[in-house]
């Protein structure tokens, strides 16, 4: 019997699923061959993508021997990765809507159908079913705006970015690790405005000097490596959480190479609050 978490978890796929497609649903067949920001990759190569992983997802729920062999037969996990567009090239969009379709909800159907205590094998470590699920989500969200960069589109935020900042904030040491650098032994807050207002989301320790603060938005577009960090209205203060925001990634595998300084139009930044003094009196910031 399935849990609430990972009932919930495929409630929000349906959703990222359903949000992107009915964007791309009306579009014309131009613009599936459409450039976007991430290099080499088209409308339609960001779509195969997440097909064919939420085939090979559903795959690793449902039938992992099966997976484990896919996966160890790979001479070159990367080639891999990056053939998928290829192969699916000569398809019309309209033909790549419908089979993304089909495959997510053949997805959400093996996670409802699967314990909900299972560990699934994947490229790397074997995760739980709600982390797997959750990462579809981040990796759905995150190829969806380079949908809606190039295309000139544009989606209101939503509270399943709680998803993504999440793996974020947990890919900390990971982001530093990738690249073999020394992960930074401090304290760290992260203290997010949630779409559409109400209580922050907030990560770490109150006491932390290295602090990141500003819209969840932001902060999701900066650790799935859609925007450079100098290009959103983040508010970044301590060393350790500034090189972090230069490099982080939600992602595995290896580095990833992010945008540009400049790619977009930069987020005004707001002022910051000043702060108190042990008095109580106020100074600048």
């Amino acid at each position: 019997m399935t849990s609430d978490v990972v009932t919930g978890l495929v409630a929000d796929l349906h959703d990222e699923f359903g949000e992107l497609a009915a964007l791309l649903e009306p579009q014309p067949e131009s613009a599936w061959r459409r450039d976007t920001p991430a290099t080499g990759w088209t409308v339609r190569d960001q779509v195969a993508h997440l097909a064919h992983f939420d085939q090979v997802t559903r795959l690793c729920i449902a039938q992992p021997a099966a997976f484990v062999l896919l996966r160890d037969g790979l001479v070159d996990l990367q080639a891999y990765v990056d053939g998928i567009g290829l192969d699916h090239a000569s398809r019309a969009g309209a033909d790549m809507l419908r089979w993304w379709s089909r495959e997510n909800a053949l997805l959400r159907a093996a996670a409802l159908e699967a314990d909900p205590a299972v560990r699934v094998p994947w490229f790397g470590p074997s995760m739980s079913l709600a982390s797997k699920l959750t990462a579809r989500i981040m990796e759905t969200w995150a190829h969806g705006q380079d949908v809606v960069d190039a295309l000139g589109l544009t989606r209101e935020p939503t509270g399943r970015l709680r998803h993504i900042a999440r793996i974020g904030i947990l890919a900390f040491a990971n982001s530093f690790r990738v690249r073999g650098l020394e992960v930074p032994e401090v304290p760290l807050l992260v203290r997010l405005d949630p779409p559409g207002g109400g209580k922050h989301w907030i990560w770490g320790d109150p006491a932390a000097a290295d602090v990141v603060t500003g819209s969840a938005e932001d902060f999701c577009l900066v650790v799935t490596q859609r925007r450079h960090v100098s290009d959103t209205a983040l508010d970044v203060q301590g060393e350790a959480a500034t090189r972090w925001m230069a490099i982080a990634q939600a992602f595995a595998g290896p580095p990833g190479q992010g945008r540009e300084p400049g790619q977009f139009p930069a987020r005004v930044r707001p002022a910051r609050p000043p702060r108190r003094t042990r008095r109580g009196s106020r100074v600048p910031s």
